[in-house]
Formats: structure tokens, sequence, C-alpha cells
């Protein structure tokens, strides 16, 4: 019997699904070795939206309380993008909770986000984002509203790969202390919200984490990190139950590939720039984080 026929091969582990029964059934396998987990209706989903581009990943300032001045004209863009395609599909129809950082960038994609989160069964009232430090980026102390020239030039470049456990700046938050910050709020909002859908307007540092917090990574609360490219505008959604977290999706950007591009501009050929824009980088993708 080949792996593509009925109850036969490596596919047949996967069990949900599939078809197959949810619990323990003749048909289908363990749930030990099942390799496609099984959904749960009183799960919580929790889902992390990255802001859209900030006017300060395009300056090159440090962007806490003070730098922060909010979404270049793109961002918005590129957060309409992703309003559109959630109104179109509905997929985060009904929200329970809108969450945003304190940080103007967050609370802005918040804000525009939010019609497309109306229970429209509920009168399609949009939820209004509750602010929570807990999903800030790190906190920058003394480098907040500097150039990363100047910041170099006072606070010389710390190296989190060889020193996590080193303060960004005084009065600052390390990376070791900025994981454990962001795995601590997780868990307190997944808590608060038992069974519901949350959505989280933060950062790339703030996903980051939860992967490192979340996932079985090596030495993810101690120090280590991805260094990942999470795209403006994309969506990472967790399922949690019980204290475990399931990963269901990281980076979703699909959004982007239209030829609006989440704000990014055409090429001569009038086609999108997919690499460098459509996709929410560019060249200067260093200037981007955060």
């Amino acid at each position: 019997m080949s792996a593509g026929e009925a109850g036969g091969g490596f596919d047949s582990l996967a069990g949900a699904g599939t078809g197959a029964p949810e619990g323990p059934s003749p048909t289908a396998p363990p749930l030990g070795i099942r390799t496609v987990s099984t959904g749960s209706p009183t799960a919580t989903r929790m889902v992390l939206v990255r802001h859209g581009e900030a006017v300060c990943n395009v300056t090159g300032v440090c962007g806490g309380p003070i730098g922060c001045e909010g979404l270049t004209d793109r961002g918005r863009a590129q957060v309409a993008v992703l309003r559109d395609r959630l109104s179109e599909t509905g997929e985060l129809d009904g929200a329970d909770m809108l969450y945003a950082s304190t940080l103007p960038r967050a609370i802005e994609t918040a804000r525009i986000l939010a019609p497309a989160l109306a229970n429209e069964g509920g009168g399609g009232v949009p939820p209004v984002p509750v602010q929570e430090c807990g999903f800030c980026e790190l906190h920058p102390g003394d480098a907040d509203g500097l150039g990363w020239a100047e910041f170099s030039a006072r606070f010389g470049s710390p190296d989190w790969d060889t020193d996590p456990g080193r303060p960004i700046a005084p009065g600052g938050e390390s990376w070791t202390e900025f994981v454990n910050r962001v795995a601590d709020t997780l868990d307190a909002v997944a808590a608060r919200h038992l069974g519901q859908l949350v959505v989280v307007a933060c950062h790339a540092g703030v996903v980051e984490s939860s992967l490192l917090s979340k996932l079985p990574v090596v030495g993810g609360l101690e120090g280590a990190r991805m260094q990942l490219r999470t795209q403006h505008a994309s969506l990472t959604t967790w399922e949690v139950e019980g204290g475990h977290w399931r990963l269901l999706g990281y980076n979703d950007g699909a959004h982007h590939l239209g030829s609006a591009g989440g704000g990014g501009q055409s090429g001569s050929t009038g086609e999108p720039e997919r690499s460098r824009t459509i996709l929410g980088y560019r060249q200067d993708d260093a200037a981007q984080q955060a």
C-alpha cells in the first residue's frame, strides 16, 4: 500500500485534520504519535501583529517612548492592506480583546486594524485597543531617542550574541530581561482570556521573544537569539491551552503580495518590487528592526 493510500504511510500519522476521529479510535493513530495536533474549541488563540513601518525605523532613531513618532505613510498603508484582508476573510472577526504596546507605532497599528476585528453579530463595534507595556519593544533606557551613531558613541556596541545579560543602556533592559518580560506578559494575558481570541499590536522583538520562550528552543530564556526577519504588518498566531503553547503560524504577510504591496513602490516595469518592498523590507533592513 502506498503512502498516499488511505490508512497507509507516514501521512496517516497526522490523524488530526484528515478526517480521522479526534479521540481514541480504531481508525485513528494514538495521540502520542500523531504528527498533526488536534484543535480545541476551548483553547485561547493569540495573534501577534507586528506594527507597520515606523518613522524611527527609517530615520535611524532608537524608538522608545521618546523616540517613537508613530507610523510612516508607508507603514499605514501596510497595516491598511492587512485590515482589508481581515475584513474580507473574517478570520479575526469578533476578537474578544485588542491589545497594543504603549508605543505610538503599535497604538496606531491597532487603531487601523480595529474595524476588521468587529463582531458583526454584535453590532459591528470595533474594539478599543487596551495598552499593555508588557508588549513594548525592549526598554531602551537612556538610549531612547538617540540616533544610532550617537548611541554607539555613548554606550559602545553591545553584542547580545556574546553577552545577552548586558543592558542596552543605563536604565534599559538586557536581551535576557526583555525575553523573560515578554514571556511573563504572554502567560498573564493568556490566563486572563481563557478560550478567547486575542489580537496584539506589538513589535518584532516581541514576536521573536514569543518564539524563544514558548517553543522548545535551547537557551530561549537565557539569551539565545534567532535574528529573524519579521515583516511589518504580519501575523504570528499561537494557540494556548493548559499552559501549552502551540505555534499555528509565523510571519504571515500574504496580504502584501498583491499589486498594492502594502505601501510598496513599483519598479520601472510597473511590477511590484517583491524582494525590497512588497514583503516589507528594503535594502536597509538593519535599520528596520524594532
